[in-house]
C-alpha cells in the first residue's frame, strides 16, 4: 500500500505505529502476568551515598549525586529526608543517607545501588589532567512493621554530641544518637537534627533498613546468582556507570546503554527516569528468560 498513493501510504503509516504501540502494551501486559512483582516493590527505602577513590574530587561528584537524586525524587513527587550529612572541607560530600517514600520508590530506585564512576578535569587539577574518581551508592528497602521485628534487648543505644564543622547541625547536648545491633553488629547513627528523640528515631529507620537489606539479600541471593543486573548490595563490587564529562556522556554498564547530554541527566528529571525504565525494561526481560528456562 506504501506505493500505491498518497491517502493509502499515510492510512497504512498510521496503521503501522498503532499496531506497533498495541504491540508494545501487550508485551508489557505479558511481562506484568509472568514476571512476579518483588516483595519489595512498593517498600520506601533508605538512600547512602560515600565517596570512594579520588580524593576531594570523588567527595564533589558525591555531593553532586545526592543532589540529583535529590532532585529525582521531586521529579517523581517523592518525599525526601536528609538523615544524615558529612560535608567535605571544600563542599564535597564525605558520606550522606536520605529517606525516600512515595509510589513504587524501591522498584524505581534498586538498581542505583553500585559503584558510579566519573572522569573529568577536577577544579582542584591546575595542569587540566582528567581524573577518574568513584562514589558508591547503596539502596535499603524500608521493612513494614509486619516484614521485621526488633527486639529491644538486642540493642545498645549511645549517645554523644553532634561532630562536625560548626553551624546549625552543632550543638551542645547529648543530641546524636548510634545503635547497635548486638546480635549482628549492625550499627546505625544519626546526628543530623537538634532533637536526641528525632535522631534517635531516624537511626532506628536506618537499622531496621540495613537489617531488613541483610535477610532480603539471603533469601534472595541464589535467586539472583545468574542474573547480569544485580539488585542492592550486590552491584557494589564493581562500576555499574560511567559519566564521562569531556565526551559529555553517560554509560549504564549493565545494559551497554549510554545517553548523550550529562548536564541535563544530572538534573535527576526524565533522562534518569528513561535510564531507570530502562534497567527496570531489562531485568523483566532476565526474569522472563528465568521463568521460560525453568519450564523448558
Amino acid at each position: 500500500l506504501l506505493d500505491e498513493n498518497e491517502d493509502l501510504r499515510k492510512l497504512a503509516e498510521n496503521e503501522i505505529a498503532s499496531c506497533q504501540k498495541e504491540i508494545a502494551q501487550l508485551k508489557h501486559q505479558i511481562i506484568l502476568l509472568l514476571v512476579p512483582s518483588e516483595e519489595t516493590d512498593e517498600n520506601d527505602l533508605i538512600l547512602e551515598v560515600t565517596a570512594g577513590v579520588g580524593g576531594q574530587e570523588a567527595m564533589l561528584f558525591t555531593s553532586e549525586m545526592f543532589d540529583m537524586y535529590q532532585q529525582y525524587a521531586a521529579f517523581k513527587r517523592w518525599h525526601f529526608e536528609t538523615l544524615e550529612y558529612f560535608p567535605s572541607e571544600i563542599g564535597g560530600l564525605r558520606h550522606a543517607s536520605a529517606s525516600i517514600g512515595g509510589s513504587e520508590a524501591y522498584k524505581h530506585m534498586k538498581f542505583e545501588g553500585g559503584v558510579h564512576r566519573v572522569q573529568r578535569v577536577p577544579k582542584t587539577e591546575k595542569q587540566g589532567r582528567i581524573h577518574t574518581s568513584t562514589m558508591t551508592v547503596a539502596i535499603l528497602p524500608l521493612p513494614t512493621e509486619i516484614n521485621l521485628v526488633i527486639n529491644p534487648k538486642d540493642l545498645r543505644i549511645d549517645t554523644k554530641r553532634a561532630s562536625g564543622a560548626g553551624g546549625q547541625h552543632v550543638n551542645t547536648t547529648d543530641s546524636a544518637v548510634r545503635i547497635v545491633h548486638l546480635p549482628t553488629g549492625v550499627v546505625s547513627e544519626c546526628q543530623q537534627e537538634r532533637s536526641q528523640l528525632k535522631n534517635k528515631e531516624m537511626a532506628m529507620k536506618k537499622l531496621r533498613a540495613k537489617l531488613y537489606s541483610m535477610q532480603l539479600e539471603e533469601e534472595t541471593s541464589k535467586r539472583y546468582n545468574a542474573r547480569k543486573i544485580q539488585i542492592g548490595s550486590k552491584g557494589r563490587s564493581e562500576k555499574i556507570r560511567t559519566y564521562n564529562f569531556p565526551q559529555n556522556r553517560v554509560t549504564d554498564h549493565r545494559i551497554n546503554t549510554s545517553l548523550h547530554d550529562l548536564e541535563t541527566f544530572m538534573q535527576g528529571e526524565y533522562l534518569l527516569d528513561e535510564l531507570v525504565q530502562s534497567l527496570k525494561d531489562y531485568a523483566d526481560y532476565e526474569s522472563l528468560v528465568e521463568i521460560i528456562s525453568k519450564k523448558l
